[in-house]
C-alpha cells in the first residue's frame, strides 16, 4: 500500500531475491539459490546490501525473499538498517510490486531497485545514480554504453550437422547471424533503478495487468510514456549470471 500523506521523502532500497537464479547454477553442484552462494568469501546477497548500506542517504535496505525462506536472516544478520520480508512473487516484476507494497511508502519516496547479482557496485556509481535522480521528475537507472559489436540470430537452416558444438557429452545448435546492429544509442541497463513509489507501484500494476514483458522496472515506467535518465554506470557493477561469472567477478571484488 502506498501512502499519500505529505511529508519528507525518503530513499528506501528494495533488494528482490525470491528467485533461484538456474543460469548460475554449476552442472554438478547442490541447489543452491544464486544470492546465497559464495563470492569472494561472502555470499552474493550479503554483497549487493552491504554496496548499497555504504551511502547514508538510504534509509532502508528490504529485503524481498520467498515466503518459508530462512537463509536471508542469517546472511545479512549484523547489517544496519536491514529487513527482510517474506513477500516474494513469482517473477522479479511480481516480487518488486509486493516488495513496494508491503513497505507502505509515501507516494513521493524514491525507491533503489538493486540486484541480489550485482555484488559490486561502487560507491561512486550508486552517489551519481541518486544525485542525478533526486533532480529529475522520472528518475532513472544506472547503465553503461555498449562498446561491442551487436550480432541479431535467427535460426540456422543450412549445415545444420556443422553448426553444432560439442561441450562434453552436451550437443548446443549454434544460431546464426541474420545482421549486424547498429550499437549507436544502445545502452546496457544495470541497477540500481531508480523511481518514486507510487509511480512505480502503478507502472508494475499496469504493464502486469496488460502482460507486458517486464525484463526491469525502467520498462514498466517507459511503458507509461515517461523517460528515465540514463545514469552512467560501472564495469564492476557487473551480474553475475553464468557459473563462470563467479570466477571472474569474485578476481576483483
Amino acid at each position: 500500500m502506498i501512502n499519500s500523506s505529505a511529508s519528507v521523502a525518503r530513499l528506501v532500497a528494495l533488494v528482490p531475491a525470491a528467485g533461484i537464479g538456474a543460469r548460475a547454477a554449476a552442472p554438478d553442484s547442490a541447489p543452491l539459490a544464486k544470492q546465497y552462494r559464495l563470492i569472494a568469501g561472502q555470499p552474493l546477497l550479503w554483497h549487493a546490501v552491504n554496496a548499497l548500506l555504504r551511502d547514508p542517504r538510504i534509509d532502508e535496505v528490504r529485503v524481498a525473499v520467498a515466503a518459508g525462506d530462512t537463509a536471508a536472516a542469517g546472511v545479512l544478520k549484523g547489517l544496519p538498517r536491514t529487513v527482510i520480508r517474506p513477500c516474494g512473487g513469482a517473477t522479479r516484476a511480481e516480487t518488486v510490486l509486493q516488495a513496494l507494497q508491503d513497505a507502505s511508502l509515501d507516494r513521493h519516496d524514491w525507491v533503489l531497485v538493486h540486484d541480489a547479482a550485482r555484488p559490486g557496485l561502487p560507491a561512486d556509481a550508486l552517489a551519481r545514480l541518486i544525485d542525478a535522480c533526486q533532480n529529475h521528475s522520472t528518475g532513472g537507472l544506472l547503465a553503461l554504453p555498449i562498446a561491442d559489436t551487436i550480432k541479431k540470430a535467427s535460426a540456422c537452416t543450412q549445415d545444420r550437422q556443422k553448426s553444432e558444438i560439442h561441450a562434453g557429452d552436451d550437443h548446443a545448435l549454434a544460431d546464426c547471424v541474420e545482421s549486424t546492429v547498429s550499437r549507436t544509442g544502445l545502452w546496457a541497463a544495470q541497477t540500481p533503478q531508480m523511481f518514486r513509489a507510487q509511480a512505480l507501484g502503478d507502472a508494475l500494476e499496469s504493464a502486469l495487468a496488460l502482460g507486458l514483458e517486464i525484463t526491469d522496472e525502467a520498462s514498466a515506467i517507459e511503458a507509461t510514456g515517461a523517460k528515465p535518465l540514463l545514469v552512467r554506470g560501472s564495469s564492476r557493477n557487473a551480474k553475475v549470471t553464468w557459473p563462470e561469472d563467479f570466477e571472474w567477478v569474485g578476481s576483483w571484488l
